[in-house]
């Protein structure tokens, strides 16, 4: 009341010119979107929804009309993306927040709904959602700033099914007048940390309340509170084109602009990983000889009953579906391999193999159907037979990524370490990131007597991806 009867009296008395400001509030529009149940997750996430409810609550104290979508499928987040585009005017400030599973592939990331059907590299960007495709739509909105906070880097449940794409989010290219942020580097995945919110809402809640901060700072504090909490495990990725100063909680009066001057600029961010070469390398002939017995015994993953697991897999949604097609049509090859894929996901080692079986049987030529029961065969020991599937695919397929990394795993835990770092060497010079192929080639290695270089590749695979010595110990390799 105070402001309003101070700037009419002043427009009455004609004492100084007036200069247009922004509304904190009117102008300021926010879509906040929390995934957690993903019905391809062992488990849902703790962590998005208390963490949307809570940005959003901050959001709204600070101005922004807030919208607020939890566990959308891709029809829903679709309309919630079309509301927050017809709502913006020339000069307003959009945000988006998300938290769920994202997926990097082609150089872009995507946002993944909770219904999305992934398979396949393809399916990612069928029904993902681009994060560079929506910033362009607000920026063509007119949109004066534009800013995402993307807390997806998280290992999702779609990775064994197609392994040749990097972990993390990829590096964004986006419009003038942009500022991301990402929870994790590029390229990187960070578990959940058991708690309710994620390290990364509750250093940016502490930042964003901070009145009058400029919003570049803002992040810049938020990414050295993560790193300080962390240990310097996770390290937040900023990206910024802003042109003009805005914060998320401005106080009273607004300062008047100050006389252009040297702008502190932000790190650089970490440089985005090379390119994949295009001319990819000849693989490793394949090896038939008979494996020999490890040199130390590996772990053998515990052992499931067939019968019990089937019928404790038996309401998984996915299944469940893939079931109901399978009883109308027994030869549906492809029904057959993506079941297969699910029981491998859930430990269900031996179901997969039968649906891998019926799926070549109907299709000798399934090179993915092939190295993923490679790879089946290779986690519950059966070496021998994991060998011949593999160089069956890479016989079909050269230079298959997945195959030689599968046939690393098989000859890692056949104790055959130079022809596992033969493998993972050049399944890493078609996908330098290939983080288990990293991990595989320096345990490898240290097997093979190059304990400081095998410590490094264990190292890089491992700040990548927190979670991939549990992965091989599940593998039955530690």
């Amino acid at each position: 009341m105070r402001i309003r009867l101070a700037l009419l009296l002043i427009s009455m008395l004609s004492l100084a010119p007036i200069v247009p400001s922004i509304a904190a509030g009117a102008d300021r529009f926010a879509l906040v979107i929390g995934n957690a149940k993903y019905p391809d997750a062992e488990a849902p996430l703790k962590e998005p929804i208390n963490d949307a409810r809570e940005i959003a609550d901050e959001l709204k104290r600070d101005g922004f009309n807030v919208e607020v979508g939890e566990n959308l499928t891709g029809e829903a987040m679709r309309r919630a993306f079309d509301k927050l585009y017809g709502r913006i005017k020339p000069g307003s400030v959009a945000l988006i927040f998300f938290s769920g599973f994202g997926i990097q592939s082609s150089r872009q990331s995507y946002m993944i709904p909770v219904d999305a059907q992934i398979w396949t590299e393809a399916d990612v960007r069928r029904d993902g959602f681009s994060l560079e495709t929506v910033l362009g739509e607000i920026n063509s909105r007119g949109a004066g700033v534009k800013i995402a906070l993307i807390d997806a880097s998280r290992r999702n449940p779609f990775e064994r099914r197609f392994r040749s794409f990097s972990a993390g989010l990829a590096p964004v290219i986006a419009p003038n007048g942009t500022l991301v942020m990402y929870s994790a580097a590029l390229s990187s995945v960070i578990g959940d940390n058991g708690g309710d919110h994620s390290l990364f809402v509750q250093e940016l809640l502490k930042e964003i309340r901070v009145p009058d901060l400029m919003a570049e700072e803002t992040l810049n504090r938020t990414r050295v509170g993560v790193t300080r909490a962390s240990r310097g495990e996770q390290v937040p990725w900023i990206s910024s084109s802003l042109a003009e100063d805005f914060s998320f909680s401005p106080g009273g009066a607004r300062p008047t602009a100050p006389t252009p001057g040297p702008v502190a600029a932000l790190p650089k961010p970490a440089p985005a990983p090379p390119p994949l070469p295009r001319v990819e390398p000849a693989p490793p002939k394949p090896v038939e000889a008979n494996i020999p017995p490890p040199d130390k015994p590996a772990d053998k993953p515990a052992e499931k009953n067939d019968g019990s697991t089937a019928a404790a897999l038996a309401d998984d949604p996915t299944i469940k579906t893939l079931t109901a097609k399978l009883n109308d049509n027994p030869d549906d090859a492809n029904a057959l391999y993506r079941r297969g894929q699910v029981y491998a996901s859930k430990g269900a080692y031996n179901l997969a193999i039968k649906d891998f079986d019926s799926s070549i049987r109907l299709n000798p030529k399934d090179v993915e159907a092939l190295n993923n029961r490679c790879w089946t065969r290779t986690v519950i020991g059966d070496l021998q037979a994991a060998l011949k599937d593999c160089n069956e695919a890479l016989r079909l397929r050269p230079n298959f990524v997945d195959a030689l990394d599968s046939r690393g795993l098989v000859n890692l835990k056949s104790g055959l370490t130079k022809n596992a770092i033969a493998d993972f060497d050049a399944a890493l010079k078609i996908n330098p990131r290939l983080t288990s192929s990293l991990y595989g080639r320096g345990l490898a290695k240290k097997r093979n007597g190059s304990a400081s270089e095998g410590d490094l590749d264990i190292a890089n695979a491992k700040a990548m991806d927190p979670n991939i010595v549990k992965e091989f110990a599940d593998y039955g390799v530690r």
